[in-house]
Parts: C-alpha cells; structure tokens; sequence
C-alpha cells in the first residue's frame, strides 16, 4: 500500500519521475531510433525512447508509491494496490517531434485523487524547463509564479492548436482552421499538446484548443493553466461531448474572457 497523498509530496514524486524520464528521452535524441512502430495511423509513430521513458517513470512510482494505479500512454492502466493515486502519464508528448529532431518534445506527469488531478508537472528536457502545479497552489516554472496571459481580445491572440493523425478527422480540423484563421492574431501549431498548455499557463501563447486528444496529453497541462489563473471548458470532440471518454478529450483553456470567446467561436464554425 502506498503512504498517505499528500499533493505537495505527490508533486515531488512526479518531478522525480519526470527527471528519469527526460535523462532517458536526452540520452537517445537526435540519434538513430529503435522499434519504432505505428499505433492509430501511418503518421503516429511509438519507438523504444517512450517505452523506455515510461518504464523509467513506472520505476521511480513503484519505488516512491508502491501502491498506486499507472495509467500510462504506452502500458495502459496498471494497479499495484491500493493506493488512492491515480498517475496519469505520458512518457513523450510529441513524439513526430522527437523523432524528427525537433526540441518541442515533453514528459507530462499528473496525480489524480477522487477524479482530480492535484498535483502535476510537464517537463521539457530540450530547455531544461519543469512547470509544474499543485492543486490550491498555484503554477510555476522553475520557482517563478506562472500567470495566463492577459489578453482579452480574442482578434489580437495567439491561438494554438493540433491536429490529429486521421486524414479524415484531418481534414475537418482544416475546415475549422480556415474558418478561425481571420478571426485571431495567428495560430500556432507547435506538436505537443502538453506543451501548449504548458506555454498557455505562462503566457507565451493566449488560448489553446484541440479534439480528439487522450487524458495523459492534457492531465498535468490543464492542471498548469487553471493554477496560473485560467480555466478549461471541454469541446465536442467527434459525436459525443469531451472528455466523455478519456481517449477522447477536447477542450479549450486559457485566460476566462478568451476560453469563452473562442469555445463560442468554435461553436458557430462547427468543430
């Protein structure tokens, strides 16, 4: 049995885990991959560097919570007893990106008591960055207090976004794009969903959105934007309404004023 939770503890637990991981992911970047396979499509790729990275995050888990239940993007969902946590991991957001070469890759860890996420961390090992959250205390990167930006306009914001692997979903995200496009500042695509949330609680991008994303993409970053001050309302993703199934979440977050300006454009384009 895992000891009592504590979410400043947890919190601790998960910089841990996400430190494993990040030496694992560097160790093998920019290098020659191995077992890379496919998962939903031909474009969504899985190699050994996120087995690897997750079987290091299991490892420091099993060692500081023995008795918790993993939900990890490439294991599934594992209980060792019965601890009342909840991780929710995913071991390398962005995996296109780390395959390719490319910096915008993350390890993002979340702690789930009752159904809520209390505590969680998305690292990006390419800069050295940890932001991390704990439920009632705030965001911060580094030590330094994480707030959203302060737009409040959603024609002058940065949007960012995603796309999934489906040509068919694909294209109806370009629909919606076109669409949304003149009505913003510009939008960013960066290939990291966890990544995006993480720069949306420290202001670097104003508002996010994205469907047919699965609950470890999001878990530690939607935890990261409401501490920092901003909020998340779940977008229709597909027939039925996000997150209805945990493989299936869309959402909109950042600063209130544009989560509901944008969640109500999306609306009125269609996604």
């Amino acid at each position: 049995m895992s000891p009592a939770a504590d979410p400043d503890e947890l919190l601790d637990v998960a910089r841990e885990a996400a430190a494993a991981a990040a030496a694992v992911l560097l160790s093998r970047f920019r290098k020659p991959a191995t077992g890379v396979t496919t998962k939903s499509s031909r474009t969504d790729p899985v190699s050994d560097a996120d087995r690897l990275a997750e079987a290091a995050i299991g490892e420091v888990l099993r060692h500081r919570r023995p008795g918790d239940t993993v939900l990890g993007e490439e294991s599934g969902e594992t209980q060792q007893g019965t601890g009342s946590v909840r991780w929710v991991v995913d071991p390398l957001d962005g995996t296109v990106n780390y395959l390719y070469g490319q910096p915008m890759w993350a390890v993002s860890i979340a702690a789930e008591m009752a159904g809520a996420v209390v505590a969680g961390v998305v690292a990006q090992p390419c800069t050295g960055e940890v932001f991390a959250a704990r439920r009632g205390g705030g965001a911060s990167l580094d030590g330094e207090t994480l707030t959203v930006s302060a737009s409040r306009e959603l024609s002058t914001s940065l949007v960012a976004t995603g796309f999934a692997y489906l040509p068919e979903i694909r294209a109806r995200q370009a629909a919606v794009l076109t669409g949304l496009l003149p009505r913003v500042r510009d939008v960013r695509r960066g290939g990291s969903a966890a990544l995006d949330l993480a720069h949306v609680a420290a202001g670097r991008l104003d508002v996010y959105y994205e469907t047919g994303l699965a609950i470890w993409d999001v878990a530690a970053g939607r935890l990261l934007v409401t501490e920092a001050g901003g909020t998340s309302t779940a977008l229709a993703s597909g027939a039925s309404p996000a997150p209805a199934r945990e493989r299936d979440v869309g959402l909109v977050a950042g600063p209130p004023a544009l989560v509901e300006a944008l969640a109500e454009l999306l609306s009125e384009i269609g996604t």
